[in-house]
């Protein structure tokens, strides 16, 4: 990833070929780390919900599954060995007491991943600020997102992954998990998890093709319409 350094000031406008990270210890405003140039606005801000990002990139209810089946085996090797009841209701205490420690510790991780991000879309770009211990802000202009996915949920909330044109590369470690699984070798920043996620996309795909002058294809334009039909991936706006 390219050395960190601070954003343009506020009355410069956006820079294309400026850096896509950057770290900060305070915010001019909700989300920024500077206030908007002249002409920018918001168009959209949010956050992750806690609760799918733990079941998505925590894979919480997976580990409940397997928590479960190590008990039922545990407590059927003791059945086999003849064990006292007394002796199977500790050990099937112990393993709740651990497996709920951990996965208490999990969904907590997933509540303060999703509590400390705060993704934002402009006229102009996408910004992204994240992080629990290091906090970092990553500014993304439109004219460096080659292109962008849409992947709905049935509960209407979806993921947004941005594919980076050009040499830009932003470490995976750096991103996750706001970042399209399994891209490791071509890390994808993701606004994962967002509530509306339909809308959302059709923000950024009209804000993107306004900014670059590009015209939508059919296909992005209808990318908005399926509200929770499936969970395949559907193109929310194309390459330049």
């Amino acid at each position: 990833m390219k050395a960190l350094r601070r954003a343009p000031a506020a009355t410069s406008p956006v820079n294309a070929s400026a850096p896509l990270a950057q770290e900060h210890e305070f915010e001019a405003a909700r989300g920024l780390p500077e206030m908007l140039p002249a002409g920018e606005r918001v168009l959209w801000q949010g956050s992750p919900q806690w609760q799918t990002l733990a079941r998505q990139a925590f894979h919480l209810r997976k580990l409940v599954v397997y928590f479960a089946a190590l008990m039922v085996l545990r407590l059927a090797l003791l059945a086999t060995e003849n064990a006292s009841f007394g002796t199977m209701v500790v050990s099937a205490l112990w393993m709740l007491l651990l497996a709920g420690s951990a996965l208490g510790m999990l969904a907590f991780i997933a509540w303060l991943s999703a509590r400390s991000a705060i993704y934002t879309v402009t006229n102009r770009r996408v910004v992204m600020r994240i992080g629990v211990v290091l906090t970092l802000t990553f500014n993304i202009p439109f004219k460096r997102i080659a292109a962008a996915g849409l992947h709905v949920n049935a509960d209407g909330s979806g993921d947004l992954p941005l594919q980076l044109a050009g040499d830009d590369r932003i470490a995976y470690l750096h991103l996750w998990p706001h970042a399209r699984p399994w891209r490791v070798g071509q890390p994808e920043p993701m606004l994962r998890c967002v509530p509306e996620a339909a809308a959302v996309a059709r923000t950024l795909a009209q804000a993107w093709a306004q900014d670059t002058g590009v015209e939508l294809p059919a296909p992005a334009a209808a990318s908005a319409a399926p509200e929770a039909q499936g969970r395949g991936a559907t193109p929310a706006m194309a390459g330049r």
